[in-house]
């Protein structure tokens, strides 16, 4: 099989599990595991190219912006999860040491008495 065809095998499969509602935690795994495949197929792939090469290149391109654009909402959803643990953190933080974070830039001391 060549490595054009493999790489738009991984790319489907890519796109198919993330399209799956599987644990965040396996999502990171498997598709760390798959771009990693991927990848060392990249390097793999050299011309010439035979002409069904081709059209496997130019549909491989086409699933390549679908999975695009699934990495990308999968990214959001992460850093929109650790912004909230980080907001989460700091309120409870507040709660448990309240007089921890007060500012004394206003105050002023007078000299009288």
């Amino acid at each position: 099989m060549s490595a054009v065809r493999q790489f738009r095998d991984l790319t489907v499969q890519l796109i198919e599990f993330l399209e799956s509602s599987a644990s965040r935690d396996e999502k990171i795994q498997k598709t760390t595991e798959l771009l990693e495949k991927r990848q060392q197929l990249i390097a793999e792939i050299a011309p010439p190219f035979s002409n069904e090469e081709k059209e496997i290149g130019a549909a491989t391109i086409a699933l390549n912006k679908k999975l695009n654009d699934l990495l990308f909402k999968e990214k959001i959803l992460i850093q929109k999860d650790i912004k909230e643990l980080n907001r989460k953190k700091k309120s409870t933080n507040k709660y448990e040491n309240p007089y921890n974070s007060l500012f004394i830039d206003g105050i002023f001391y007078d000299k009288r008495k």
